[in-house]
């Protein structure tokens, strides 16, 4: 059979992605459906059962990650397909979703066409990669990539001191497959761009070549607590004030380097915070990036000179409490599974644009470990971790098709 002729079937991904959208549905249409919640377990209960009605073969880490495996002619580690199911607070229907469920199409795409290609096809879905609840980016396959400890990741707490193991076991997710028991043969990853470029350019898919380089600093500031009447100006110690004199700092930061760089403050968490009582406490997140690592590292130089500034100017005093960084030169993409992209979209008669990754996503630490690649498809106006994140079903069933043709080509190998 000729497989470049067949293409997924658009309607049933489409009903895939609204069913998957009823689940954890929030505010006009969005989606809370943070890692390892009720709404979390039953978008995995939903997905395993949809994996298995496909004819795969699931298996959990003890990270829970999940593998879903459709067996090929041969005994040979897999071609990869995936992203996340979890959603930022007010997220999305297709942020990371659209990528795990189009594995899914492809998978019932072949069953669909009775088509066996040598390689089993593994769709994954990675848990945690929004660490909005755990606060961690791309934790699960950081912990698969031996990046970071099992220990590590089931120590992790959310707001409420509930630990990452806990809850993980609380859903019944905490798999009994080892970490790192499941190489692969390579790995690709599909995902709305998240930023207005492609919608912009009305180009159907990009092929990412690199992703931004991208440092964050958790900052505490401490002060004193005092009557917000009886307290002259000049005697007051307010860690609020530090906070928001460096959060502005942060904000002019990023427009120095703009419109490559940016900057945000994307948590502050203020004590005793209640009327009549100057805070002693404030915690700020900042994040920061760019294309270029030199570019990243200048921000960060300034970031922490402003950090150092503020507390000086406000009378409080900071600590740095943690910083990370990802991205940038860490992030090598396979030029062999990149080619299997651009041959599948020429096949198709689809114009691409090679485009940088701005955000972090599951591919950069698994890029570690195996051949990796990626796809972007346009999202409506680049709106991403918003309730108002939509795609237009036209402009993206293209990538997919291409998406399913790579990832056959790899797996003939």
């Amino acid at each position: 059979m000729d497989t470049s002729r067949i293409r997924i079937n658009e309607e049933r991904l489409w009903g895939t992605l609204m069913r998957s959208g009823e689940i954890g549905r929030f505010g006009s249409g969005g989606l809370r459906r943070l890692a390892l919640s009720d709404a979390d377990k039953e978008m995995r209960d939903q997905f395993v059962s949809w994996c298995r009605d496909g004819g795969c073969e699931v298996a959990i880490d003890r990270a829970g990650n999940i593998f879903a495996r459709l067996a090929g002619l041969e005994d040979l580690p897999p071609v990869a397909v995936g992203s996340h199911l979890d959603t930022a607070p007010a997220g999305g229907r297709f942020d990371g979703i659209l990528g795990v469920l189009s594995g899914l199409e492809i998978i019932r795409t072949l069953q669909d066409n009775r088509i066996k290609p040598k390689r089993p096809i593994e769709v994954v879905s990675w848990t945690n990669e929004e660490g909005t609840r755990f606060p961690y980016y791309i934790s699960g396959s950081l912990v698969f990539t031996r990046q970071k400890s099992l220990e590590w990741l089931y120590a992790l707490t959310d707001d409420d001191k509930v630990t990452f193991g806990d809850e993980l076991r609380r859903i019944g997710y905490a798999g009994d497959v080892p970490i790192g028991a499941h190489p692969f043969d390579s790995y690709f990853e599909l995902h709305i761009e998240q930023g207005p470029i492609l919608y912009e350019a009305n180009v159907p898919v990009g092929v990412v070549i690199g992703g931004a380089a991208v440092r964050g600093v958790y900052v505490i500031f401490r002060g004193q607590t005092a009557h917000p009447g009886g307290t002259p100006m000049r005697r007051r110690k307010n860690a609020l004030v530090g906070a928001a004199t460096f959060i502005a700092a942060v904000n002019d930061i990023g427009w120095k380097f703009a419109p490559i760089g940016r900057t945000t403050t994307t948590r502050i968490n203020v004590w005793p915070n209640k009327n009549g009582t100057i805070p002693s406490y404030a915690e700020v997140m900042v994040d920061m990036r760019h294309q270029d690592p030199d570019e990243t590292k200048r921000m960060y130089v300034e970031t922490m000179a402003a950090v150092r500034q503020c507390a000086q100017e406000t009378g409080v005093d900071f600590e740095v409490h943690g910083e990370w960084q990802y991205g940038g030169s860490d992030v090598v993409f396979d030029q062999e599974c990149i080619a299997c992209i651009r041959k599948a979209a020429k096949a198709l008669n689809l114009p691409t644009m090679d485009i940088y990754s701005q955000a972090g996503h599951d591919a950069y630490p698994v890029s570690r470990v195996a051949p990796t690649a990626m796809i972007f498809c346009p999202c409506v106006d680049g709106l991403s971790h918003s309730e108002a994140e939509n795609i237009i079903p036209e402009q993206t069933w293209p990538s997919i098709n291409v998406l399913l043709q790579a990832v056959l080509a790899r797996a003939e190998r």
